[in-house]
């Protein structure tokens, strides 16, 4: 087939990513598209290659790969130079990874644990179905398992998740992968390191997992193994004289055969260790082997019998004392000056941070570079510089060793704050830019909180930092990082922090993190004096319980929200802002008692708790508080939805997204972006404005903050597609969505239930039986309330039963009236299940269906789609056909392509065929004609 389909070169490209099972999202930004962009690839190429779903095209992308390569390739970093020797010990560790799924291979710094690994690694690529992949643990400093996890994250291309850790992310992603994991640079990380592949190990049968460490990880069924040395046997066979001879040789002067002697027996001297021969054989051109063997000599003597290291360890120092010998005085400054920075950095950078004039600074980092003491890279910015590792760990205890640590350390601050601030207000490829020195904000924060005498500088880089990691959508160090400055500020900047905090932990869908934060912030407002602040705080905390109550583990008690609304009353004063929100705390609670009483509808409550709902609104207008007001807006909607008001709970999420069109990227801000698109999506939905609540679904579903979690970003589109009967966007969105859910651990919810129903739903609707049952089994793992059944679920099953011409079975499904079920048909669903029943009842033949007709058209009065449902049901009664067809033009205009085609079956003749084939078009099985049961 693929031989006769044009596949543009983009498709191909997308076609590729489709078969490594990245998700729409990941693949944008491999490619550097809109994932709108990938859905449209997407959709095009389901098209093209006649699959069914996702699912069948990646199957087909595999096929299609396999002509190439039979595993995907190794992530590994390309090595740039030459693997030699090592045949015993590739062999050895080779067989124990194949045999065993955690190996460890540990020796000293130097002796060559990296490049064995990754030889290793490379050979058994083939071996492992899912890939092979590297991550390097030396940038993180924190033994932390969430750290741990989060780099692992990131070299699996995945991202941070609201409501997910990262380490939980990492799990789910290689959960039923056939993979094998290379963790690189174990021991100053072994508590986080081990706790993390203990749990990798238990959760994920398949991974095999080879860490390279100087120390033991003390897991379970570690194996461990000794990385010996370069061999040191006859010069002939002598693998250390082989590198040494092949590193000298790259220098442009090979070392004459007959020396294989003398080098063997000078490799002997370095303890076969891989860096100090490689670090050596790159000083023969100048030294020669004497000069070498001198050099040498010299710095075993002055470190023999240090306690510090053992003999391996002390071999590498004396091959880096050596070279550090070598250096001229001012070279020696500027290296263990330099050796502050975590990554690259530039000319000008290394002047700042070492207070030298940038002329200067330029010669000394060429001559470093020059003896193989930094590695240089060019980028679009500039030439850039980097010392390994181990070079930096030297320079760092020679920095220590000349006292001069702290002020290092101290210009390096500077420097990573004043980076900092410039990326607060920098546009032009501020990712990669972030990327680039995010490491080293990371280690100035950490060296800064550490001393006292840099509270203030610590302060300002952990408030910068909690910035830029939010816009970066590392939102769990974010919230990590504004909870540090609350712990380096005053009192009142530590107020402003934590709520920062909470925000963030309500971007990532943490409750109790939010509760705890504001009540934190209360405690820091109080002690700083500022008891109206105090009092919003206190009052969030328990707004937020009421308004986000999904997003918690444990339900708040009533008793305690109680107190603190009391509490929050008491301090409040006259204060506009802290007025505003005890009201609103007032009105969540009021609601939540009024909604947990009410059995047989609303009730009298009701317009309390709306009067209640509008002062809150009002008096966080008063206050001047646009994100206030927001909050208290939502609730508004709630109340009125509640009573069943879609049209005004409509009008109110309207009213919050035009005051949030200028919201600012806060947060606070984007929290509240968030919810409201979400709740303006379900308010279209729910007055018949389909093309409104596609808008507003397709903004929430583009929000950055989202793109790693698809099935909360798409799912308010699936629903508004699924009710449209848009379904060839049903069956792209839902195969991102099942993908990404199956990524986050098939997470439980019955927020989902609406979007996984409709998905079901469409597939029914295609007579794809199979299909269909694979979407029922998801939504019986949401674990939603039997009593939806009379809601969302009662709305689609209607509709499939109807399509299919069971009448009789549709009113069945509706037969509660909608003051029985008026919990479950409130918001959106309301109009549908009207509309729908009273649809039913005609077809069906009911004898009451007048009755029905009068009483659904005062309900739907002002939705164009439920009311041109009713009216195609009062002319199906009246058999007026030119009224039936009336409602083909309201449909189309309100975006319901579905109910369109459907009527012009229902009014049969030559409009049945033009209405049969508009379903074959969108993709949908034929109706059946109506029958009663």
């Amino acid at each position: 087939m693929t031989a006769t389909v044009e596949i543009s070169v983009r498709e191909a490209e997308v076609l590729a990513l489709v078969g490594e099972h990245l998700s729409n999202a990941e693949i944008g930004a491999r490619l550097f598209i809109s994932v709108r962009t990938v859905e449209s690839h997407v959709s095009s190429l389901l098209r093209k290659l006649e699959v069914p779903d996702r699912r069948a095209l990646a199957q087909h992308a595999s096929e299609l790969g396999r002509a190439d390569r039979s595993h995907p390739a190794p992530v590994l970093p390309t090595p740039l130079t030459s693997f030699i020797g090592r045949t015993r010990e590739r062999a050895e560790l080779t067989e124990m990874v194949k045999n065993d799924r955690q190996v460890t291979a540990v020796g000293p710094g130097g002796v060559g644990k990296t490049r064995l690994a990754l030889t290793v690694a490379a050979e058994l690529a083939g071996e492992f179905s899912d890939g092979v992949w590297f991550v390097d643990l030396v940038p993180i400093n924190s033994p932390d398992v969430c750290v741990v996890a989060g780099t692992v994250g990131l070299a699996l291309g995945l991202g941070e998740q609201p409501g997910r850790g990262m380490d939980e992310s990492v799990l789910a992603a290689l959960a039923d992968r056939h993979a094998l994991l290379v963790l690189d640079n174990c021991e100053h990380v072994l508590d986080g390191v081990a706790l993390f592949i203990e749990r990798l190990l238990a959760a994920c049968p398949r991974v095999t997992v080879l860490a390279t460490s100087r120390a033991r990880l003390m897991v379970p069924f570690e194996r461990a193994y000794a990385v010996p040395p370069m061999s040191l046997a006859g010069a002939g066979e002598s693998d250390a004289v082989a590198l040494f001879m092949d590193r000298a040789a790259a220098s442009g002067w090979p070392p004459n055969h007959a020396l294989r002697e003398q080098v063997s027996e000078f490799c002997g001297r370095l303890d076969g260790v891989a860096l100090a021969i490689e670090l050596a054989a790159a000083r023969w051109t100048t030294l020669g082997l004497d000069g070498l063997a001198a050099g040498l000599s010299d710095q075993l003597r002055m470190l023999a019998g240090g306690a510090r290291t053992d003999d391996r360890h002390r071999s590498v120092r004396a091959a880096l004392d050596w070279s550090h010998a070598l250096l001229e005085p001012e070279d020696q400054v500027l290296l263990r000056r330099i050796s502050v920075f975590m990554k690259s950095f530039t000319v000008q950078a290394a002047a700042e941070a070492t207070a030298s004039e940038r002329g200067v600074v330029a010669d000394g980092l060429a001559r470093l570079a020059e003896q193989s003491l930094l590695v240089v890279t060019a980028s679009p910015s500039g030439t850039e510089y980097r010392a390994l590792e181990t070079i930096r760990q030297y320079g760092m205890e020679r920095l220590t060793e000349a006292g001069e640590r702290g002020d290092a350390r101290a210009r390096h601050l500077r420097w990573c704050l004043a980076e900092a601030e410039e990326l607060t207000v920098v546009r032009a490829d501020w990712r990669a830019r972030f990327d680039a020195v995010a490491d080293d904000l990371r280690a100035a924060l950490a060296w800064a909180a550490d001393h006292p005498g840099q509270r203030v500088e610590a302060y300002g880089l952990a408030r910068h930092l909690a910035e830029l990691t939010f816009t970066r959508h590392l939102i769990g160090e974010s919230q990590q990082r504004y909870e540090q400055a609350a712990a380096l500020a005053d009192d009142q900047a530590a107020a402003s922090m934590l709520r920062h905090a909470a925000a963030v932990a309500g971007c990532r869908m943490r409750g109790d993190d939010m509760y705890r934060l504001n009540r934190a912030a209360a405690d820091a407002a109080l002690r700083a004096g500022d008891t109206a602040g105090a009092a919003a705080d206190l009052a969030t905390a328990a707004a937020n319980a009421y308004r986000f109550a999904s997003k918690f583990v444990r339900t708040l008690p009533q008793e305690e929200a109680i107190a603190l609304i009391t509490e929050a009353r008491e301090l409040a004063g006259d204060d506009p802002a802290a007025q505003a929100a005890v009201a609103l705390a007032e009105t969540g609670r009021a609601l939540t008692e009024a909604f947990g009483a009410a059995q047989d509808g609303p009730g009298d409550a009701l317009p309390e708790t709306i009067a209640r709902a509008e002062r809150a609104v009002e008096l966080a207008h008063r206050a001047g508080d646009p994100l206030a007001e927001s909050a208290a807006l939502d609730t508004l909607t709630g109340v009125q939805s509640w009573a069943g008001d879609a049209f005004a709970a409509a009008a109110t999420a309207r009213r919050r997204m035009t005051l949030l069109a200028s919201a600012p990227d806060t947060p606070l801000g984007t929290h509240e972006l968030i919810e409201a698109l979400g709740e303006a999506a379900e308010a279209g939905l729910g007055v018949g404005d389909l093309p409104g609540a596609r808008r507003w679904a397709r903004q929430l579903a583009d929000h950055p903050m989202l793109a790693e979690v698809g099935h909360r970003a798409t799912s308010q589109l699936l629903v508004a597609d699924a009710l449209a009967g848009n379904v060839d966007e049903v069956r792209t969105r839902s195969a991102r969505f099942l993908e990404a859910w199956q990524r986050a651990g098939s997470p439980s919810g019955s927020v989902l239930g609406p979007a996984v129903a409709g998905v079901a739903m469409i597939h029914g609707l295609r007579d794809d039986h199979d299909a269909r049952r694979e979407w029922n089994a998801v939504l019986d793992q949401l674990d939603t309330p039997t009593e939806h059944t009379f809601g969302y679920r009662a709305v689609y099953d209607s509709m499939l039963l109807l399509h299919n011409g069971d009448a009789g079975g549709a009113l069945v499904r509706m037969a509660p009236e909608p003051g029985e079920v008026w919990r479950w048909v409130t918001w959106v669903w309301l109009h549908w299940y009207v509309a729908l029943r009273a649809e039913a009842t005609v077809l069906a033949g009911s004898s009451d269906a007048g009755d029905r007709l009068a009483e659904a058209r005062t309900i739907v009065a002002g939705n164009p789609i439920a009311g041109a449902i009713v009216e195609r049901a009062e002319a199906l009664l009246a058999g007026d056909r030119e009224r039936l067809l009336a409602t083909v033009d309201v449909f189309d205009a309100a975006g319901c392509g579905y109910q369109s085609a459907r009527t012009r079956v229902l009014a049969g003749g030559d409009h049945a065929a033009r209405g049969a084939a508009e379903l074959a078009d969108l993709g949908l099985a034929p109706m059946a004609p109506s029958r009663r049961s």
